[in-house]
């Protein structure tokens, strides 16, 4: 079995004891599988590179071990995350598929596949002007269309989820299509087949799902992956920091089962830092590079075991961390039924039609429609992006509510940092929603446009039809539980040319790289195929280094 080479937590210290990796020398290391990393280790094992991918988290998906889930799901070859109906459970029910308060200061996810075990599954392929905007020099979208054919050809997505065809839950659809295609102007599109329209576009979702299931890199770029005998996997491996003499990485010093050790690499190896936007600039910390004041911290409370001389200083480790700000909007109709997911007591119809054809409203997360627009300002554009949910939230919850997710995306200005506690553990800094208020100005903007078109028959019920725009702009930027709130699409806190070379190289070092969500400027879409593209254009400029 493909999963025999994969060596688990419970029986780690033995199994690498017993088949020799902590003695070997890799060719490449790469700390984190997750969207990155996996597509990282896939591809440098396929090109022939001794590969070993290590994982903080276990397992996920049934096929990888995973075996959290409800009763109505026992006898199946289902875990919780193969059922895309049931991501909303993670917010109430984590079952060891996040990170505990011991690792990080934040709500990610700590299991094979990272973010894309946990999330909606919600898959865009970003527009050209992300990259020509806002990528530095070879990596503008000419640059891309190597590694976006690479993930379009290797990860499937749909947004026809259903196997047996239809679509469900199609009442918040029909009445968003009513009041921003006939009302607004927006154009109806199949948004992947058209990513660079973003400009009042309109559509069904698309998923990185097939057959009815979740997909993601764990179901295809993992599976090749392991496939190879020049491949290792080992999971319950927490990596503590590079383990490097001045600028050369030698390997990663890494606690399994309580014992830390150092694994090595051959003298030509190299370090991929694919952990996310919060663990990776942590990593870099811990390993004497990053801001001099931080640095300082850990070393005085006994958290940096390398000389104030053999640190690499840095600000822009860390520096300017994004996330999309959230708005909720709750949005009533006559014309709208709602529907709620249902962790462990499905509807009896909707749960067999599940486990019997893959099919139904557990095929597909909650969100129904997704929609774009551009605010310019002046010289400047800012992405916006809504969604609509099939259900309402907070306070309003009838039968006859949903909500609407609008957030700020690519060309915002507001940034924050990751921070370390008193322990060394990562977190982001809060409050940094708005600081340059251009971004509330555009956020209030887009909302402001869409509600001139909106329909006597959808009431928006936590803030007035008839708001103007600067009340609008006020309500967005005023924290409440509908306003300020974190998507967790954490990116850009170690960036390309401040933070990391064009090769995705630590600037200071010589072989040691980071490759995830930290070197991915805002993107208008949400994060997951931009990050999975950026992993495979990075992987060919890393072997174009050989």
């Amino acid at each position: 079995m493909l999963w025999q080479r994969v060596v688990c937590a419970a029986g780690a210290i033995a199994g690498l004891a017993a088949a020799g990796y902590a003695d070997h020398d890799w060719d490449v290391i790469v700390v984190g599988a997750g969207p990155a990393g996996i597509v990282v280790a896939d591809r440098m094992s396929a090109a022939g590179k001794k590969t070993l991918l290590l994982e903080q988290g276990g397992p996920s998906y049934y096929t990888t071990g995973g075996r959290a889930r409800p009763g109505w799901l026992n006898g199946t070859d289902l875990s919780r995350v193969d059922v895309p109906g049931l991501y909303k459970a993670i917010f109430t029910t984590q079952d060891n598929l996040t990170c505990p308060a011991d690792v990080v200061n934040s709500f990610t996810g700590c299991t094979l596949g990272g973010c894309t075990a946990i999330n909606a599954g919600l898959f865009f392929q970003p527009p050209a002007s992300d990259f020509d905007l806002y990528f530095p020099e070879g990596w503008k979208s000419a640059d891309m269309q190597s590694a976006i054919a690479k993930v379009r050809a290797k990860q499937p997505f749909t947004d026809l989820p259903s196997r047996d065809g239809k679509r469900y839950l199609q009442s918040g659809y029909e009445v968003a299509k009513d009041w921003l295609v006939d009302g607004a102007h927006y154009d109806e599109l199949r948004l992947n087949d058209k990513p660079d329209r973003k400009s009042k576009a309109f559509g069904h979702p698309e998923f990185n799902y097939e057959g009815g299931q979740r997909s993601g890199p764990v179901k295809t770029y993992l599976q090749s992956a392991l496939d190879r005998p020049n491949f290792t996997l080992v999971t319950g491996a927490r990596v503590t920091r590079v383990a490097r003499e001045g600028e050369t990485a030698k390997g990663v010093d890494v606690i399994i089962n309580g014992t830390e050790m150092t694994l090595t690499m051959a003298a030509s190896g190299r370090v991929v830092l694919s952990g996310g936007a919060l663990f990776s600039p942590s990593l870099l910390m811990h390993s004497g590079i990053g801001d001099p004041e931080v640095l300082t911290n850990l070393s005085s409370s006994g958290l940096l075991i390398l000389e104030p001389s053999d640190w690499i200083n840095n600000t822009a480790v860390g520096d300017k961390l994004f996330d999309n700000p959230n708005t909720f909007i709750e949005l009533q109709s006559p014309n709208v039924t709602s529907y709620t997911y249902s962790y462990d007591d499905p509807p009896t119809a909707d749960r067999d039609l599940y486990l019997n054809e893959r099919s139904g409203p557990y095929s597909f997360a909650s969100e129904t429609s997704a929609f774009w627009d551009f605010i310019e300002q002046g010289d400047d554009t800012v992405g916006c992006q809504g969604t609509i949910d099939s259900s309402g939230a907070i306070d309003f919850t009838d039968n006859h509510t949903i909500t609407l997710n609008v957030y700020g995306t690519s060309g915002l200005r507001s940034f924050g940092k990751v921070v370390l506690d008193s322990n060394g553990l990562p977190g982001a800094t809060s409050g940094f929603f708005y600081n340059d208020t251009r971004d509330a100005e555009a956020v209030g903007t887009f909302i402001y446009n869409i509600f001139q078109a909106l329909p006597t028959s959808l009431t928006p019920l936590n803030i007035a039809r008839n708001s103007t725009r600067e009340e609008l702009i006020s309500w967005v930027s005023t924290p409440s539980s509908y306003t300020g709130g974190n998507v967790l699409h954490w990116s850009s806190s170690c960036r390309l040319e401040e933070c990391v070379d064009t090769d995705t190289k630590v600037i200071g070092m010589e072989n040691l790289f980071v490759v995830d969500a930290s070197i991915v400027m805002p993107l208008t879409t949400n994060p997951v195929f931009g990050i999975m593209i950026t992993a495979e254009r990075a992987v060919e400029r890393i072997l174009d280094l050989d």
